[in-house]
């Protein structure tokens, strides 16, 4: 979805998104993604939707993948720093996920969903890409996958890419404009993004982005 639609559907505006997009500046270190010298922050919340659209903000939990989806951490038990109560709390955030229970309402029938939510600030610099999917191509075990640009600084590359479950290409698009929204249906598709590099060399580059997944309970 283009910026100006996602904002319409999502009633942003630019002071609402400067709002939403500060709590990126209020992410931690992804300490796994730093084991594979991927400079990564990030977060994790974990919501209950139903299908009238009311939701309940769950326990925190270990975001585990299932067997068949991402080759790196299949069965490991990965342990984040909660949302924190501002994002949670973030009118954006509840129109997205409303938003998004309805698109996905589209793929399955469901009277409940369960919300993953994963705000990522990728970082590069000069002679270290930012590696926004280190373990490539992959699918996440769900049956709806989103990403939302929150924005980019200095950064060139972050071309996502989807293919098909034999591999043939899809979609491959960059998402350059704060608001664009990528959907994918998980249960049909691979998806990665390739690395970002800094345009400037003397400074460092980042991606903001915010990756929501939804799945049966």
């Amino acid at each position: 979805m283009l910026s100006a639609e996602v904002w319409a559907c999502l009633g942003a505006d630019t002071a609402s998104w400067a709002g939403f997009a500060a709590h990126w500046d209020d992410l931690v270190t992804d300490p796994y993604a730093a084991e594979n010298g991927t400079r990564r922050l990030r977060r994790y919340g974990i919501f209950s939707l139903t299908r009238e659209g009311r939701l309940i903000a769950r326990p925190n939990d270990a975001f585990v993948q299932p067997e068949a989806s991402n080759p790196m951490y299949v069965g490991v038990d990965r342990r984040f720093e909660p949302l924190t109560d501002a994002c949670t709390a973030d009118p954006l955030l509840v129109s997205l996920i409303r938003l998004l229970g309805q698109v996905a309402a589209g793929l399955e029938d469901c009277e409940e969903w369960v919300v993953q939510v994963h705000p990522f600030r990728v970082l590069a610099s000069a002679g270290q890409d930012g590696q926004a999917t280190p373990e490539g191509r992959h699918r996440d075990g769900v049956t709806l996958v989103s990403s939302l640009l929150i924005g980019r600084e200095n950064a060139t590359g972050g071309e996502s890419s989807v293919y098909d479950m034999a591999g043939a290409p899809v979609l491959a698009t960059t998402l350059s404009e704060p608001g664009s929204l990528l959907l994918g249906d998980d249960r049909r598709t691979l998806h990665e993004v390739s690395p970002i590099r800094p345009l400037d060399p003397a400074q460092r580059a980042r991606r903001d982005v915010l990756v929501t997944t939804l799945l049966p309970r």
